[in-house]
């Protein structure tokens, strides 16, 4: 979404690299660049004079011209004034004191509050909620048809009395649902509106009489992340008729400019409070503006990266993985079915692509991460499956014929089975010297990824000996030198100047005597 953008910034700021002092025209020439960068992502004009005067202020002042490094504090600055932008602080939902909650989604049709209905209860429900869809889209074709599919996918209860495609009250639809979730425990509601195809009396008077009968406890405008500089107006039009609390961004996978997002918070004052990234239900989540203002400068989002593997892996299996990696037997208990198991993990985790694009610094990268083939898990997986257990648990068996009975099973060459049984036993070396405290192999006498104890060793006997001057006069110097020192030890003289041991009467100077 943001990819545009992005690049523009980190080219300007690897123009700033480099320089110990930044004088008004680089401040100048890098907010006229930042400018451009935001208007070519369609941003708000109005946010963009906002954004741009709060970075050359701050870029002016005593931050910048002090700092070790002025380059990074600009980065620094303008990380900081995207993060406000975006709405400063991570917005979450407001629970009623007594239940259910109500949450009612407003926004045009086609913007996607049906299926982010779906994402918003499944969500709830893996927060320990009982959520309740409702369908008070009476008149899209098959939007009530859609809306159950949704939650029997997303696996909650939905409220759909009425056929639709014309049929039915919206405002009686949802004054019967509050009863129907108390009778049945549901703790939320949420509240799947109509929408049009642009903004008309009827809608929002159908969405005003809706929210009146059922006093939804959040409002939420869905609102297209793809739609440009139209979001603002359509915003600001339910905000005036209707009046929600907070924002929701949907298909912010697109490979649109983004510049909604960072327009919609500023202008209407309401935060996005959550934003959907893909097509699964799963591909949703809170909003937190400073991760999102972090990934636009190419710095990462470790954090979401971490909360993702966290909800995927099992502790248990993660500690039974790491044991076997440092047992004694240099981690050949970790298996070929521990391999497969560990790669199925971070499957689920979602597309390889978009975990490394988490990561700080691939914007660099972007065109290979893109070009990353996702079935290649699904090939190494296949080659796995086809061999025996034993095989499996012991992949030095794997000999000529077994590899091609293997290649066959799995409709891959015979090569492809070879250079996986390779790369599994390499991996599982360096994985068990990591987990064992080795580090990294190749990187020696770096703490955490030295090459362990045995190489730190071998360079000390490979180290040479005190080399001795090539001037003639100073060499002769150093020889005169060192016989003395030679001649003072024979005579008793102990190391570093001191009595030798078999001066009984040496006594240590006070101040050393404290230390004894």
């Amino acid at each position: 979404m943001f990819d545009t953008l992005s690049d523009r910034l980190s080219a300007t700021f690897k123009n700033l690299r480099g320089k110990g002092r930044l004088s008004e025209a680089d401040i100048d020439a890098t907010a006229r660049e930042i400018r451009i960068a935001l208007l070519e992502a369609d941003v708000a004009l109005p946010v963009v004079r906002a954004f741009i005067a709060n970075v050359k202020e701050r870029a002016r002042g005593v931050e910048v011209s002090q700092a070790l490094n002025p380059a990074q504090q600009v980065v620094k600055i303008v990380n900081e004034e995207l993060v406000s932008i975006l709405g400063g602080e991570t917005r979450r939902l407001r629970f009623a004191k007594t239940a259910p909650t109500v949450i009612m989604l407003a926004g045009l049709q086609g913007a996607g509050k049906t299926t982010l209905a779906g994402k918003l209860g499944l969500w709830l429900k893996g927060q320990g909620h009982s959520p309740l869809l409702v369908a008070c889209d009476l008149q899209r074709p098959n939007a009530v048809n859609q809306l159950s599919v949704v939650a029997e996918r997303a696996g909650v209860a939905v409220y759909a009395p009425e056929p639709g495609n014309g049929v039915g009250d919206p405002v009686q639809v949802a004054k019967d649902s509050i009863e129907f979730a108390k009778a049945k425990v549901h703790d939320i509601v949420i509240v799947d509106t109509a929408g049009r195809l642009g903004i008309d009396q009827e809608l929002m008077r159908q969405a005003a009489d809706i929210r009146d009968a059922v006093s939804p406890d959040e409002i939420l405008f869905v609102v297209d992340a793809m739609i440009g500089q139209d979001a603002v107006n359509t915003a600001e039009a339910f905000r005036d008729g209707v009046g929600f609390d907070g924002v929701v961004l949907s298909k912010l996978d697109g490979d649109a400019r983004g510049g909604a997002a960072l327009s919609i918070a500023h202008v209407t004052g309401k935060q996005v409070m959550f934003a959907s990234n893909g097509e699964k239900l799963e591909d949703f989540d809170a909003f937190h503006p400073d991760r999102m203002a972090s990934r636009i400068l190419d710095m990462g989002d470790l954090l979401t990266l971490i909360e993702q593997a966290e909800k995927t892996f099992s502790q248990e299996e993660a500690a039974k993985m790491a044991s076997k990696l440092q047992s004694s037997k240099g981690g050949k208990d970790f298996t070929l079915d521990d391999f497969l198991a560990q790669m199925e993990q971070v499957r689920k985790m979602g597309s390889i692509s978009k975990l490394l694009g988490m990561l700080p610094g691939m914007g660099q990268i972007k065109d290979q991460i893109n070009n990353i083939d996702e079935r290649d898990i699904d090939r190494t997986a296949a080659i796995i499956k086809s061999m025996t257990p034993k095989e499996r648990a012991e992949p030095t068996l794997i000999n000529g014929s077994r590899r091609a009975r293997i290649a066959k099973g799995s409709g891959v060459e015979v090569s492809a089975v070879k250079s996986l049984v390779e790369r599994f036993f390499e991996a599982r070396k360096m994985m068990s010297k990591m987990a064992q405290g080795g580090g990294m192999p190749g990187m020696p006498g770096m703490p955490g990824m030295g090459g362990g104890p045995g190489r730190q060793k071998k360079q000390v006997k490979q180290a040479k000996g005190k080399r001795k001057s090539g001037n003639p006069m100073k060499r002769k110097a150093e020889e005169a030198a060192a016989a003395e020192r030679r001649e003072q030890a024979a005579q008793g003289g102990g190391a570093f100047g001191l009595p030798a041991q078999e001066d009984k009467n040496f006594e240590l100077p006070d101040e050393f005597k404290k230390f004894m």
